[in-house]
């Protein structure tokens, strides 16, 4: 995020950044997801007229401001949550830092435990990130295993029941999904001007995506065996690997 924010400085950009699945992390002391915190006018009436339009922007966006008479339609989209939903997180958001502390200790276990096996490595935190563990994310390395590819390594994890072990499979990389290499049947007469991306394009962010196998990090002590359990799994296939080759 440093690194963002200085391109976004240097090139007078805006920069959102999204924080799903982030819930309670934090970057060089402030919480992720908070962009739409702004203290500028109209940054603010533009989030109006994509959350709360009609009574709000109406009571709220000066009759002056050239977006004053989009209040009642807005942009088209109302992005607002839901008041149930808005109840339902506020009772679970007091709970939020109970969770995030019981990741933290499963995540640190596990962590400690795949850093000592071959063929797994696990990615460090930069300094001044603190994540919220909705997954622990790790690094096959095939040629510490005798070469043994990813897939028929995954393909052992499950069969000694460790199925929560996963392969990324819908977060590729953007360049390799069909919304930045042939939009056009989304936007029809919309001119097609941009770059069309191809494999290859973003070579690190590729082979970042072909060696990553990612497993769920639990939140409750009683889970500790089940993550426990995980590891064997993974030891014993790794002890294996030999015969799979």
């Amino acid at each position: 995020m440093l690194a963002l924010r200085g391109i976004a400085k240097t090139h007078k950009l805006a920069l959102l950044e999204d924080g799903s699945h982030a819930h309670g992390a934090s970057h060089g002391g402030q919480k992720v997801g908070t962009s739409v915190l702004t203290d500028n006018d109209d940054t603010y009436y533009r989030v109006l007229t994509f959350a709360h339009y009609n009574k709000r922007a109406k009571s709220e966006i000066p009759e002056g401001h050239p977006l004053a008479r989009y209040a009642v339609t807005g942009s088209g989209l109302k992005l607002r949550i839901h008041p149930l939903a808005a109840a339902l997180a506020r009772d679970q958001l007091g709970r939020l830092d109970s969770y995030l502390a019981g990741r933290a200790e499963t995540a640190r276990y596990l962590s400690e435990q795949f850093a000592d096996l071959p063929g797994l490595e696990v990615i460090a935190m930069p300094d001044g990130v603190i994540p919220s563990w909705y997954g622990l994310t790790l690094t096959y390395r095939p040629d510490e295993l005798g070469g043994l590819g990813i897939d028929r390594f995954h393909q052992a994890l499950l069969a000694e029941g460790a199925t929560e072990f996963d392969r990324p499979g819908s977060t590729c990389p953007m360049n390799q999904l069909p919304l930045y290499r042939q939009p056009g049947p989304l936007f029809p007469g919309h001119p097609h001007s941009h770059r069309c991306y191809a494999d290859g394009d973003f070579p690190i962010a590729e082979h970042t995506y072909q060696h990553t196998i990612k497993l769920p990090v639990w939140h409750r002590e009683e889970d500790l065996p089940l993550a426990e359990s995980y590891v064997r799994a993974a030891r014993k296939v790794i002890d294996h690997h030999k015969e799979l080759l």
